[in-house]
Parts: structure tokens; sequence; C-alpha cells
């Protein structure tokens, strides 16, 4: 199958109708909060990736046909933070794929790496010579190369694809994305977000990623962005909402959402029974996997959307420093000041000094603790996000902070 210039517009879409990987915010995926003409007419809601974007595709004889290009990124993970990754049509993740269950698909993937590498549809159930494991299922897909995958859609759910071709680099490199398979019927949603999970090695003032490291990573992203750089989640109260996540990384992420609680509706095998769903505020969600959770947005405000492990939300540190804790530093931090008149001694207390003097540091690097909100220093980074939950909105444009009714705020007392 010859692949036409075409094609490779189509591929590149994502970037030349709005340059997605290079701004600090992606233009919502949907602008308005009713309905569109558009939208109605599917047979499910569009999925909105935070941060990213959904890749297009055309109707060839019956066949839905998605072009994707394997190729070197750069992903701003916060404002002036570019980081030298790999992804798929300029982004990493990769753009999602939406499909209906039943439908004939047709990938085209072109490789513009410098090595080889394939496209593994992970957890979609398919034909062998399709599956996408380099030297078990196909030759591999040399630089310069187009290879066509084509199968039938058999199962909905949340599914990944990402390269079984030097898996610890490509993958470490985000090389990854979502494959979003829906329902023919069913119950929908209001709401649909997804967001990818990963960690990274990227010493401060460095941009590349470290692929060697097996356990001591510092970068923590939902959809290869680090807070205050990740988009919030906006919703109208009183919408049924779902969010995917999927993870391709080292570690188990522990997702806990405030406010509310969720029931974990489906995996990367499938849709959870009714019966075998129960409420929770935390799902861990492990490497390989796909976590699904759905609840009613019923009560307003901005919410706090993260992972639980501690050091997942904070950025960049340095894990040799000394611990510090309740040491007494004031009489060596004079003397140190002879020679190095700027320097402050820190730790003592805890970090959150960091937080409040937003100290600089070396090119293309980001403080362990960042953000800003409406009553000071968030001291939060990496794998952090904010639902706002607004009633009657019209637009799912951020709308600023939340205003809590009078007497709802915590307060000092004397």
């Amino acid at each position: 199958m010859s692949i036409t210039r075409r094609d490779v517009l189509l591929g590149g879409a994502l970037i030349a109708s709005g340059a997605v990987a290079k701004r600090a915010k992606a233009a919502p995926a949907q602008p308005s909060a009713t309905k569109s003409a558009a939208t109605a007419n599917l047979p499910y809601t569009p999925v909105v990736t935070p941060n990213g974007a959904t890749l297009p595709w055309k109707m060839v004889n019956g066949v839905k046909e998605f072009h994707l290009i394997a190729e070197p990124v750069k992903r701003e993970f916060a404002p002036g933070m570019v980081i030298n990754c790999w992804g798929y049509n300029g982004l990493s993740p990769g753009p999602t794929i939406e499909a209906v269950e039943g439908d004939r698909v047709r990938f085209l993937v072109t490789n513009r790496l410098p090595e080889t590498t394939s496209v593994h549809w992970h957890g979609v159930i398919l034909p062998n010579g399709m599956d996408g494991v380099s030297g078990l299922n196909q030759p591999p897909i040399k630089p310069g190369e187009t290879y066509a995958y084509e199968f039938t859609l058999r199962q909905h759910g949340t599914q990944m694809y990402h390269p079984h071709s030097d898996e610890m680099v490509q993958m470490a490199m985000g090389m990854q994305g979502f494959f979003v398979i829906h329902p023919k019927s069913g119950p929908r949603v209001d709401r649909d977000f997804a967001i990818f999970l990963q960690e990274w090695a990227i010493a401060p003032g460095t941009a590349t990623p470290n692929a060697m490291v097996m356990t001591d990573f510092n970068l923590f992203t939902f959809n290869s962005r680090i807070f205050p750089g990740t988009d919030p989640l906006i919703i109208r109260q009183g919408q049924r909402v779902r969010v995917r996540f999927g993870n391709l990384s080292m570690d188990n992420h522990p997702i806990h959402i405030h406010g509310h609680s969720f029931k974990v509706t489906g995996t990367d095998g499938g849709p959870i029974p009714p019966s075998a769903q129960w409420p929770m505020t935390t799902v861990d969600v492990p490497p390989g996997t796909t976590r699904d959770f759905e609840f009613l947005a019923d009560n307003p405000g901005d919410w706090p959307l993260h992972c639980h492990k501690n050091h997942h939300v904070m950025n960049q540190m340095s894990h040799d420093v000394p611990n510090m804790m309740g040491v007494q530093q004031d009489a060596v931090e004079k003397q140190i000041r002879r020679i190095l008149p700027e320097y402050m001694a820190m730790g003592s207390r805890g970090m959150r000094d960091m937080a409040e003097m937003n100290m600089g540091g070396p090119k293309n690097w980001v403080p362990m603790m960042a953000g800003e909100g409406p009553f000071g220093p968030l001291e939060m980074g990496g794998m952090f996000t904010i639902v706002k939950i607004r009633p009657g909105i019209t637009s799912y444009e951020d709308p600023g902070w939340y205003h809590a009714p009078e007497g709802t705020v915590a307060r000092k007392i004397s």
C-alpha cells in the first residue's frame, strides 16, 4: 500500500491546526457545554485528552483509516520547560484514537525515528499478524518505511498503543497513546476525559530523558505535563463524568479525587459489571493497565485530582540531598554567606520555603513545588490537576478560581 502526500498531511493535521505540542495550554476540545449537532449524531461522547488531541481519520472504501507518524517531538512539560521526547504526530503521548466496536480500521504507520519501530495495540483482540511485536509478528518498521495494520474491532473499552521494538527506550521517551473503542450503543456520559500517567528521569538543566534509569525518577506527568502546566477538567455541575487512565510507566499510581466518590467501571480487559463495582475515592493504576472511573459531579468547587504517592506530586527533586530536618543551620549559613552571599539554608523545617521563594535554577528546570492558588502557593507539582465543577456553565473555558459561598471556607480563630 502506497502513502500519498494527503496521507502525510492528514497525519500532521494536529500540529498544523494549532501547534498543540508547543502551546502552554491546549485549546479546549469541547468549547461549548451543550452538545453540538455533530456530537449529538455520534453514538458516543467524544473523549477530551487534556493538553492533547484526537487523531483524525478518513473513510476509505468502508474502512476508517488513520495515519500515525512515529517521530522525535519537542514536548513542553510546563511553561518554558521543553523536553526532547519521542512520540506520534508531534505529540507525547500520541493523539487519542477513537473508533466504535464493529468498525473496520486501518492504521498507516510511518517511521521517522532514527531506529526501527512497530506498534502494538495493547489489549485489542485482533489477528496474530497485526499484534505489532517486532521480530515475532512482523518485520521491524525501518526509518522511512510505512506499514499498514488493518483489523475489525471486536470489543469496546479503553486500550492503548505503544511500540514493541526497543521498548525500554521508546516507551521511556514517551511513545504511547490511548485507543478508545466505544460501544455501539448504551448509556452515555456527559464528559469523557483520558489521562496518560508517565514518569521520567530528566536531570535539572537538561532536556533529554534518561531511558537507562529503572527506579529513581524525578518527573511525574499527566499527559506529559506537570502541574502547574496541566489543564484543568472543566465540568458543569450535575454532569455524569468518566475519567480514563493509562499507565505504561515503571510504577503503579494510586489516583485520588477530592470531594466525590466514584466507581471503577472498566479496565483494559473491558467493562466491569455493575454488580462488581463499589464506591472508592482512590484507584490504583498498575503498569500496563487502564482504569476507567465514573462519578456524578454534584459538588461544585475546585477539586484536586492527583497521584497519592507523596513524591509523585513533586517536580524535579535531587534525591541525593542530605536530610536536614531539625538541624539548626543559622550559624553555618552566616559563614557560607561570606563566600556565597545569596546562599539560603533550607530543609530544617520542611520544604515549603522552596514554594514561597520560587527560587530559580538552571535553564529548562522547574522548582520542586510550584503553582499559585487563590490563597497562596499550592506547593504541588507532577501528577496533579484540578477538577473545576461549576453550576450552569455554558462553556468549557477555564472559569477561574471557585468562589466559595460565605461561611464555607476554613478560617483562623483566636
